[in-house]
């Protein structure tokens, strides 16, 4: 998609401003480049005048930070004036190499340290913002989204305490289970699907790749992600392919119902190329499962992709799986903290986001419908006709 493509001839709710936490500033950084750019370079008949006040900026981050006290406790700090901006933070709960000390100890930072400096933050804006909005690409807590028994429901509270705290937009993406958002239902809330990031992610890995329901499937690995699959399919005109896991749910083990066996609902896979879609990656466990399943069933080449990365047990199971033909590409995308050991896998692709964000963030900042970029088929079908030519 190109920058003209873009109508946005609307005020700006307010001056845009960016705070990325600290487990985010790659991704931030990225993301003001691109914003840095465009609104240089936009020929816009308006931007003169008073209501573009600060439209055109050398960049747009808003210096913050959370430092600790000896005790572990913490406070938010920003450091420019935020009054009258529309505001977006970004944060990663996910980036577990961030330190902090705790008396003597030094402490990894887990999910709820991030979210409790992702409310420091916002409680340090004290209100002046005109807007402030959220961009957690991993929905905090969203695998606890449904009550089984007496348990809590994390990310429903979540949500709340944000809204309650004066957030006007959450953005996600690929939300665990996106009816969590009923929880704030007068409150903007979108899951965003990185479909287009992946498809092109797919061509950088192979380049010779042929799109074609005889020679490509798409595979979900569980009932789950189906539904995730079913639309990558559908926009790439391929049959689609669903494992099912069996469970012994007479036994838990860490905190789950241990698989038995995964079986396989679908066509014929023999000599095709699979695409194996999910939110996200953990220990790698089910997705490299699916994966040998598929490779007894001969299937062809497998590329294995899933919005978050996030390689709990490391990379020791990828690497062997790798090595003995189980897949043949990993694609995640950098939302959540990428090692230095992952990005050197020489199987790995990395699909970046930040243009896509850089777009949804410009055009919020306009009020403008991001419609068009959260149902993305026209630019896919514009990049296939581009790969096919």
């Amino acid at each position: 998609m190109q920058t003209e493509e873009r109508n946005l001839e609307t005020i700006p709710v307010g001056a845009l401003a960016l705070i990325p936490l600290a487990g985010c500033k790659a991704l931030g950084e990225k993301i003001d480049r691109h914003l840095v750019t465009w609104r240089r370079e936009r020929d816009h008949e308006h931007k003169s005048t008073i209501a573009f006040l600060d439209y055109e900026k050398d960049s747009y981050l808003v210096e913050a930070s959370v430092p600790r006290f000896g005790s572990g406790e913490a406070k938010g700090i920003i450091k420019d004036s935020v009054r009258g901006d529309d505001l977006y933070i970004l944060v990663d709960v996910c980036n577990y190499s961030l330190t902090y000390r705790l008396g003597r100890e030094t402490n990894h930072m887990s999910p709820d340290d991030h979210f409790q400096d992702l409310k420091r933050i916002i409680a340090a804006a004290e209100g002046k913002a005109k807007r402030i909005n959220v961009i957690m690409p991993f929905l905090y807590e969203g695998r606890q989204h449904k009550r089984n028994g007496r348990e809590s429901l994390d990310c429903a509270l979540a949500l709340q305490e944000l809204t309650n705290m004066g957030v006007d937009n959450i953005l996600t993406f690929d939300a665990h289970d996106p009816r969590v958002q009923n929880a704030i239902p007068l409150h903007g809330f979108e899951t965003i699907q990185p479909v287009y990031q992946f498809i092109k992610g797919l061509f950088k890995a192979q380049p010779d790749l042929h799109i074609d329901k005889n020679t490509m499937m798409i595979i979900s690995p569980d009932e789950g992600g189906m539904s995730r699959a079913v639309y990558m399919a559908n926009v790439l005109g391929l049959d689609m392919g669903m494992f099912y896991k069996r469970r012994d749910y007479s036994r838990i083990v860490d905190g789950r119902n241990p698989i038995v066996a995964h079986e396989f609902l679908g066509s014929n896979v023999e000599g095709k190329d699979m695409v194996i879609i999910d939110d996200m990656i953990s220990s790698g466990d089910s997705m490299l499962e699916v994966a040998a399943e598929l490779k007894k069933r001969k299937a062809r080449r497998i590329f294995l992709c899933s919005t978050f990365g996030l390689f709990t047990n490391g990379m020791g199971k990828f690497d062997s799986a790798y090595e003995n033909g189980v897949f043949d590409y990993l694609l995640t995308t950098n939302l959540v903290y990428q090692t230095p050991e992952l990005l050197a896998r020489p199987y790995y692709t990395s699909c970046d986001l930040s243009k896509y964000l850089a777009y949804i963030i410009d055009t919020l900042n306009h009020d403008s419908s991001i419609s068009d970029l959260l149902s993305p088929i026209d630019r896919i079908n514009r990049f296939l006709e581009k790969v096919n030519k």
